[in-house]
Order: structure tokens, then C-alpha cells, then sequence
């Protein structure tokens, strides 16, 4: 199974890409800015957030060691960032000054391939950080591109629909028209490199705006001549598919929709395994980390998901949940963190290494319920935490508790699917759905009566109260 183990909700604007290395998690967004976490423990690195670029921020790509950064923009560059100071080591400008839609690096992290808005690619030597090639595909726009695991080819997707091989050199080494209808949105090459006899074999995921995700295999000849096939056609999604990502060791692809689902499956026999259904709008984004099973979504409702499948994939399980389960607060034996007296909150404070704020907050009877309420400007105007850096970690510390009283055993049918809070006063709408009675109001104020779990019209915006599930969740409390 895959539980979500916490939202991150920094970005101001739609996440646009997510990315794992060894150790962080990057994250980009329309906001024009980069955030870079913790893979262990997803605290904010001190340097976080990365500001360099002028326009949407769309893509970005840890080189191999994890020791570099580069992210694109509208604004016509790719940037390469540290990971170490979090500075910028270096700008480089597209040719032609187009808008830069994707980029790409080599897995041995020799080369860098970034696309633009007028079809054009530049590739460029990373070490030295100089343009080597220039190539275009005429009336399109580059959106997707990936790095075969020998780093001597490339794939490209387009808003045409089309996906071309090339190689390092700019040449075309294959072009498979109208591979998604209406065009493509991501494409992905598997880690792994299959070889019999005189044929090399590599696997390629595609998706696009026709709702579909594809696994082909590319075939190389001794000849040198390529061939692709197409091996699976996915449907599961009943929207366009934005992203798409292969774990480390190829046994498992995700997706991300427009359905606002993120769909697991097993790459090898193109199973479905699981359905996830947290995100609020479009799924843009989704990442494998390679060391743990550790999935990252990005969404159109500014939240990355940090979700754990629990019967996983290869890598280090414990590191990541070792680092999580030790995060132990006072009041914890008190599930609901709006259930907390003052008491409570002074201990947790303490625990978290917060104690000079105790005063302050019992002088201003801050409870369970006024806490998970605080907001930078309440921590500002009427507590009069004057320091920037203490009010940032305490609205962090605020939201790890927030995420763990999700993750800490309640059954998710308890959990209103707009909110993921335990809910109070369960309601059923015209889809069928259970909410929290003020979310799907507000909703349906906001949200021209769609329905938040199948994006269709609510045939009407009567709620019934759902007595039996309230009664339900009263027990699970009383016996919790």
C-alpha cells in the first residue's frame, strides 16, 4: 500500500516539477522560485528558497552526484545552482532567447539538454557550462526530454505529439509521429539497459494530453539503426497525463493527471497497484527517491505529497522512517492536536526547543485549536515574535503535527478528502462523497458545484448528514 506521510505547502503558485537526489528533494513552481528539502526528515534547507529567476520556474534536475542543481524558466535561461551553498554557479542563455520549457541532464552528468517554446534545443557540455549544439523542430514546443541510462542518446516530446531520438551530436536518429494525439507531456527513460545478441534494448514511458500513458521499448541494431515499439498502452486515467516517472531500479512508473489522481504501477507487467487521491487539482509532476520508497507528487493546488509505499520498492527503508518515527512531541498520547489544552501546547513547545515562546502563548491562552490557526501575521501582530527565522520554524514545526496527526492511524474514511482532517460534521454530497460540512460548503461556493472527487457537476448542493459515520468516528475517538 502507499501512505502519505506529508503535504509541503511552501510554493505560492502551481508546482511545476519535483525532483529526488540521494539526499534532497527540489521543487519548482510559477511562484519563480526552487525549494529544496530534506529527504529524510523534508525540513527546508537554510538557503531555501533558490531566487534567481525572473519568470515560472518549469523544470529541474540534480546532477548525478547531487551536488548541482539546474531548473528553467520562462524567462529564457537555465540556471545551475550549488546544493551545497545554495548560490548560483552558473546562467546559461537558450539561443534565441525563447522561453525554456524543459531540461535535462545526462545520468554521468556530461552533458545538459534544455528545449524551448519555439521548438529549439541547445546542449551543453556541464562541466564547463558551454553550448556544444543547437537543433529545432519546426511549429512546436518542447516539453519533455530524457537522457537514455548510457547518456550517448535523447528523447524528445512535443506539444506536436511527436517523440524524436537524437543523439549527441543533434542528430535525428528516429521520429515516431502523432505518439500521443494532442501532444506530448512527459517522457521518461527506464534505468535499465537490456541487451540480446546484437540488439541493445532500452524502455521509454511516454504520456500526453490524450489521457494515455505508454511504455515503449527503443531498439538499437548492430547496424546502428533505431526502432521503437510500442509494448503498453495505459487508460487509467480518465484526463490528460502531465507526468510520468520511473523508480530506481525500473519496477515501478507513476503518473500524475488532470484527473487529480496519481496512478502506481508495476513497469514490468503494466499492472496498476495503486490509486492516490489527495491532490485538490491538476497532478504536474512526480519523482522516485532513489535511496527509499519515497514517491514526490506536485500539484496545480501549490502542495507537494511525500507519499511512502509500504510494501515498497528497493532502497533504505528505515533511514526515512527511523528519522520520522523519532519525532516524538509531548501530547502525542492525544491524537487530535485540537483537542490540546494550553498545557499541552507549552509541553510541545518545549519539546520542540521552543520554550521562550511558552510565556507568550499561555499569556494569549494558545490551545490546540488557536495553534493549528497561527499564521505568520498573527505570530507578527499579536504575539510580537519579532524574529523572521523563529516565526518560520515554529509555522514548520506546526505543520510536521499538522501531517502526523494524518499519518497516525486514522482510518482515511474518516478523513474529509477535501481537508484530510478528521471530521466533525460528516455530510454526503450529490457524488456519493463524504465531507467536513464547512469544506464542501466552501467548496461548492468556490468551485461552480463540481464535484472535489470526480471534477463532474454536483447535480445538486443538497448535503445530508451522514449520522452513521459520525457515530463511527465518535467511537474510534472514544477508543483512541
Amino acid at each position: 500500500m502507499a501512505s502519505l506521510v506529508c503535504t509541503l505547502q511552501h510554493h505560492q503558485d502551481d508546482v511545476n516539477w519535483c525532483a529526488f537526489s540521494g539526499q534532497l528533494l527540489a521543487t519548482c513552481s510559477g511562484d519563480k522560485t526552487l525549494r529544496i528539502y530534506n529527504a529524510d526528515d523534508f525540513s527546508e534547507l537554510p538557503f531555501s528558497p533558490l531566487s534567481g529567476h525572473g519568470y515560472s520556474v518549469h523544470c529541474c534536475c540534480f546532477s548525478s552526484c547531487g551536488q548541482f542543481l539546474t531548473s528553467c524558466s520562462t524567462d529564457a535561461t537555465t540556471v545551475v545552482w550549488s546544493m551545497v551553498t545554495g548560490e548560483i554557479e552558473a546562467v546559461l542563455e537558450h539561443p534565441g532567447r525563447s522561453p525554456v520549457r524543459i531540461c535535462a541532464l545526462s545520468p554521468d552528468s556530461v552533458h545538459l539538454v534544455s528545449g524551448a517554446s519555439d521548438g529549439t534545443l541547445a546542449l551543453w557540455d556541464f562541466p564547463s557550462k558551454q553550448l556544444r549544439r543547437k537543433g529545432a523542430v519546426s511549429d512546436t514546443t518542447m516539453v519533455a526530454c530524457s537522457f537514455s541510462p548510457c547518456s550517448q542518446v535523447f528523447m524528445t516530446g512535443s506539444t506536436y505529439g511527436d517523440l524524436r531520438l537524437w543523439d549527441l551530436n543533434m542528430n535525428q536518429l528516429h521520429a515516431e509521429k502523432n505518439a500521443h494525439d494532442l501532444g506530448v507531456s512527459c517522457c521518461t527513460f527506464a534505468p535499465a539497459i537490456l541487451s540480446g545478441g546484437p540488439v541493445v534494448q532500452f524502455l521509454l514511458a511516454s504520456c500526453g494530453q490524450d489521457s494515455h500513458l505508454k511504455i515503449w521499448a527503443i531498439n538499437k541494431f548492430s547496424s546502428g539503426a533505431y526502432r521503437m515499439q510500442l509494448l503498453h498502452t495505459l487508460s487509467d486515467h480518465s484526463a490528460p497525463v502531465l507526468s510520468c516517472a520511473y523508480s530506481s531500479d525500473g519496477q515501478l512508473l507513476v503518473s500524475g493527471s488532470v484527473d487529480k489522481t496519481v496512478i502506481i504501477y508495476d513497469a514490468k507487467n503494466a499492472v496498476l497497484l495503486y490509486t492516490l487521491s489527495q491532490h485538490e487539482r491538476y497532478v504536474t509532476a512526480c519523482s522516485f527517491s532513489p535511496t527509499s520508497p519515497l514517491i514526490a507528487t506536485g500539484s496545480m493546488d501549490k502542495t507537494v505529497n511525500i507519499w511512502k509505499l509500504e510494501d515498497g520498492c528497493s532502497g533504505n527503508v528505515e533511514s526515512a522512517q527511523t528519522s520520522r518515527e523519532g519525532r516524538a512531541w509531548a501530547g502525542r498520547s492525544k491524537l487530535l492536536v485540537s483537542d490540546w489544552s494550553e498545557d499541552d501546547v507549552s509541553e510541545w513547545l518545549a519539546e520542540e526547543g521552543l520554550g521562550g515562546l511558552v510565556g507568550k502563548f499561555k499569556a494569549n491562552n494558545i490551545d490546540g485549536t488557536e495553534l493549528l490557526g497561527l499564521t505568520k501575521e498573527t505570530l507578527a501582530s499579536e504575539l510580537h515574535i519579532e524574529s523572521v527565522g523563529l516565526r518560520c520554524k515554529l509555522l514548520r514545526k506546526v505543520e510536521e503535527i499538522k501531517n502526523d496527526s494524518v499519518c497516525s492511524g486514522i482510518p482515511d474514511e474518516f478523513l474529509c478528502p477535501i481537508t484530510r482532517e478528521l471530521m466533525r460534521e460528516p455530510v454526503t454530497a450529490a457524488d456519493g462523497y463524504s465531507y467536513e460540512r464547512q469544506a464542501i460548503e466552501s467548496w461548492i461556493n468556490t468551485k461552480n458545484r463540481s464535484s472535489p472527487m470526480t471534477n463532474l457537476p454536483l447535480l445538486t448542493t443538497l448535503l445530508t448528514p451522514n449520522h452513521t459515520l459520525k457515530m463511527a468516528i465518535g467511537r474510534w475517538k472514544t477508543s483512541h
